[in-house]
């Protein structure tokens, strides 16, 4: 079975996550999609993120309509720091038969030899689904100096142009802008309903890293 891994903090996840989700699905016969809420992402130690609690309850809102999609505990339920290389090497434990397809941005791929023990996340993989925009180019030559059997490992994955972002949504409602229609109902709902993201009224729901 081809299941595809979709990781990231989802501070709060957007209809852009869904398309992305859709387009992978669609473009690499995924049979089964996980998304993996980061629980303690080292890269951002020196920000602010959303309690776990929270994040949760909105990742789940937004993925409980499709039954393709479904939540991995994997780095909520052990202990941190989380690293995508440590997250795989689990989930291939936890579903040895099945072909992981890692879900990364093509800004991720040109980053790949500066994460935590990058040759052991591609060896984890049955491959790397790289959503790439049209016209970016890759240095292959560089990357596989660095890390090589790379490029044999990546799909790439069409995807429409969707200026949206979670660090936008974030300033928009701290600053009293419009962000109904970036959300899906439901999690506009809780976000309003949580008061979530509105400064000085959101400083006790954010978890503070070290």
């Amino acid at each position: 079975m081809r299941v595809g891994i979709f990781g990231g903090t989802f501070d709060p996840p957007h209809v852009g996550h869904l398309v992305l989700a859709m387009e992978a699905q669609s473009q690499l016969k995924l049979e089964r999609f996980l998304w993996v809420l980061a629980g303690d992402p080292p890269h951002k130690t020196k920000d602010q993120i959303t309690a776990l609690e929270y994040r949760l309850e909105l990742l789940q809102a937004t993925i409980a309509a499709d039954r393709s999609f479904e939540l991995s505990r994997v780095e909520i339920d052990r202990p941190g720091p989380h690293y995508a290389a440590d997250t795989m090497v689990l989930l291939n434990e936890q579903m040895p038969d099945d072909e992981l397809v890692y879900l990364i941005g093509g800004d991720s791929l040109h980053d790949l030899p500066t994460w935590y023990k990058p040759q052991l996340l591609i060896e984890a993989c049955g491959s790397l689904a790289v959503m790439r925009r049209v016209g970016d180019r890759v240095a292959w030559k560089k990357l596989e100096q660095t890390l090589p059997g790379l490029r044999r490992k990546v799909q790439f994955i069409e995807t429409p142009i969707i200026e949206i972002s979670s660090t936008e949504i974030r300033q928009r409602i701290a600053q009293g802008r419009p962000f109904r229609y970036f959300l899906l109902p439901e999690v506009y709902q809780i976000i309003k309903a949580r008061q979530l993201y509105k400064g000085e009224e959101n400083q006790n729901r954010i978890l503070r890293h070290r």
